[in-house]
């Protein structure tokens, strides 16, 4: 009998080792994919790049990376620190609105603000109505379509990755050491700079680098502003100058830059937490400010909400209402469905992949299934269009391969199985998007009595049987929670969808970039306010989490 069972466990051990290296293959073949093609390419332009564009788009994306990394930082911090320490009137309110420009896609709000601020726009048509003026000779008006434009942009929607991670932080810390502080003669404004700030310093720089890889992966926002970032490069270079080896040489500076802040992550997150008093925490004795300082502090809170997502909500919505009768509604429903189609079966494999990791890894001293667990968490590293690359090419190599097969042995012409079809898509969105799956599975798994897991098994439960009837039912808000936020990143996705959606194909986002492109948003707006109500979803549930583990 022992002899039975050791066997089985060794046979299961070996489909588990497998498995996850299955799952750490299909996230490695577009990474080693790029690799190759770049040093592969017939001719070799790597002195070319580096004498004529790549110094360009380094330059750009080095500035665009560093104006959005301060002004998130500012606004994100900062409104963490008031929302944790200050008690105000609509305190709790603003507590969840500061979350809700992340509901609103980079490329939506560049889109929304480029036809408000433009020459021919709203604010621009009726400063020269008030004042008379004819002409742009008359005034002068800052270019939306500008490398400030989209630092501007992207940082009111990105901030609210630095206030998550703030907020955390702040929550975690002690209310005694800012009145020890205070007892010593010290402001407030030295405690938070001296005190405050160096202790949540890792929890911000992890939301930082959030900020930084979602701005390296934005390609819609850049091109629309005209401001040529690597992203922007790897796309002209491809399809612009159909030069794949060039591409794959930009993708690479992108993706070392990016590998190089996901270890500086994982670091941190080591390191995040400090030896604290929480008998004292910040939420139980918070500062209570005047009237006159409430009405400022609101004032400071709803600016970010309204530039990063009233704004353009109410912009989209007034596009919505002035042509509610002109909407194809048979068009907007197959926009609708395509999107819905590609994000639920993102969402149900990167759940069934995920919980299949997760399991694993917790119950496994493998080294060869934690090395492929690591590995499969790569793909969040990959923007939209390296992604889009590193798909594109071993998919229609596939494709080759089976149509000489089916043609030589079985005299059949088959089309595209993989390449140019929606396979390419969900493909994309699971190696993406794993990684949050993943994480999100793991919070609920780290939560799990182990008395539980070996009660179950002491009375005779397989390992299995155990995750199926015990484990997922206990941990099934993480479930719903990565379910979602999968379902959400795949209808805004819109790099890898552009490149790899097969021909007449469109999606929400696909529509709503196609018509910006020809600086028509308004033909686009039900479409773009459907992307953003999606959104608001995990941020919802999101806030609730906060104030649950809060409480």
């Amino acid at each position: 009998m022992r002899a039975i069972l050791h066997k089985l466990s060794y046979q299961r051990e070996l489909l588990e080792t497998l498995g996850a290296l299955f799952v750490a293959s299909i996230i490695a073949i577009p990474i080693l994919t790029i690799f190759y093609i770049a040093f592969s390419a017939d001719d070799n332009i790597w002195p070319h790049l580096a004498s004529t564009v790549l110094p360009g788009y380094i330059t750009t994306t080095f500035i665009v990376l560093m104006g959005i990394s301060i002004i998130t930082v500012f606004i994100g911090v900062g409104l963490a620190w008031i929302i944790t320490v200050y008690e105000f009137p609509m305190r709790r309110v603003m507590e969840w609105l500061c979350l809700i420009p992340l509901a609103m896609p980079a490329y939506i709000v560049a889109y929304a603000y480029g036809d408000l601020l433009d020459y021919t726009g709203f604010v621009q048509s009726s400063m020269r109505l008030i004042f008379g003026w004819t002409s742009i000779k008359d005034y002068w008006f800052p270019s939306v379509y500008s490398t400030s434009g989209a630092i501007f942009v992207m940082s009111f929607v990105l901030y609210p990755y630095v206030y998550l991670t703030s907020r955390a932080a702040f929550l975690r810390q002690s209310m005694t050491l800012i009145e020890v502080s205070s007892t010593l003669g010290k402001s407030s404004i030295y405690s938070f700079f001296h005190i405050a700030l160096p202790m949540a310093s890792p929890a911000i720089i992890i939301g930082l680098i959030l900020v930084i890889m979602e701005s390296m992966n934005e390609f819609a926002a850049f091109e629309y502003y005209g401001v040529d970032t690597l992203s922007v490069g790897v796309y002209i270079t491809w399809l612009g100058k159909n030069n794949l080896g060039g591409a794959a040489q930009i993708a690479i500076f992108m993706l070392l830059f990016i590998f190089l802040l996901m270890m500086i992550e994982k670091g941190l997150r080591k390191k995040r937490s400090f030896a604290q008093n929480n008998k004292s925490p910040i939420t139980t004795n918070r500062i209570k400010l005047s009237k006159k300082r409430s009405s400022f502090v609101l004032i400071i809170c709803a600016v970010p909400i309204f530039i990063g997502f009233l704004f353009p909500s109410i912009v989209l919505f007034d596009f919505v209402i002035e042509r509610i009768f002109e909407i194809e509604v048979f068009e907007y429903a197959s926009l609708l469905f395509n999107s819905l189609f590609l994000s639920i079966c993102a969402a149900i494999l990167t759940i069934i992949l995920g919980v299949f990791l997760v399991n694993t890894y917790i119950t496994s001293n493998n080294i060869i299934i934690r090395l492929s667990v690591s590995i499969s968490r790569l793909g969040y590293a990959l923007p939209g269009v390296v992604l889009a690359l590193g798909v594109i090419v071993p998919l229609v190599t596939l494709d080759g391969y089976l149509k000489s097969i089916f043609g030589q042995y079985f005299n059949i012409t088959i089309g595209l199985i993989f390449s140019g079809t929606m396979i390419a898509i969900i493909y994309a969105y699971v190696i993406r998007f794993l990684t949050i799956s993943y994480g999100t599975i793991e919070s609920g798994f780290v939560t799990l009595n182990p008395d539980i897991t070996a009660a179950s098994r002491v009375l005779g439960q397989s390992k299995y049987s155990t995750l199926l009837k015990i484990q997922l039912p206990i941990i099934k808000p993480a479930l719903i929670m990565s379910a979602l936020l999968v379902f959400v990143d795949s209808m805004k996705e819109l790099p890898a969808t552009l490149i790899l959606r097969p021909f007449n194909f469109d999606t929400l986002a696909t529509h709503v970039y196609t018509y910006a492109s020809l600086s028509q948003i308004e033909e686009a707006a039900l479409p773009a306010l459907t992307i953003v109500l999606a959104g608001l979803l995990p941020i919802i549930l999101i806030n609730r989490e906060l104030v649950r583990n809060k409480n």
